[in-house]
């Protein structure tokens, strides 16, 4: 497990033992705020946990890249001008925008910056 960037280890896991042939996980970030568990980021999709289902029940999401639109980072307008310092990113697919709050700084800019990385070389659906 190591040399893949993660916060908690059974995180981790639960994305490996969800992989596709030919998938391999690029890093698993907690993230706190309502509803979210972590996001996964792999080579083919985005895996988000979703723990804002009644009864208790937690959903894993998988996006892959061709369906998201956008990726963005989230600032704090008291942030005096220190955009990347954010702690958010918000993914379009579709008509729904998820929004993941980490825990550090540069966790955001990562995932946006390999998020933005590999939907720019996504395949277009229908094409």
């Amino acid at each position: 497990m190591s040399g893949i960037l993660h916060d908690r280890p059974e995180q981790l896991q639960m994305i490996q033992e969800g992989l596709l042939p030919g998938e391999h996980v690029i890093a698993v970030y907690d993230c706190i705020g309502v509803g979210t568990g972590f996001i996964g980021i792999t080579n083919l999709r985005v895996v988000l946990q979703d723990k804002s289902f009644v009864g208790n029940r937690v959903a894993v999401t998988s996006v892959p890249y061709r369906s998201i639109q956008s990726v963005a980072m989230l600032s704090n307008k008291s942030m005096l001008g220190k955009f990347y310092s954010s702690s958010a990113i918000a993914i379009t697919a579709g008509a729904k925008v998820v929004e993941a709050e980490f825990r550090g700084d540069g966790k955001a800019k990562h995932a946006h910056d390999v998020i933005l990385s590999l939907i720019m070389n996504a395949p277009i659906a229908g094409r």
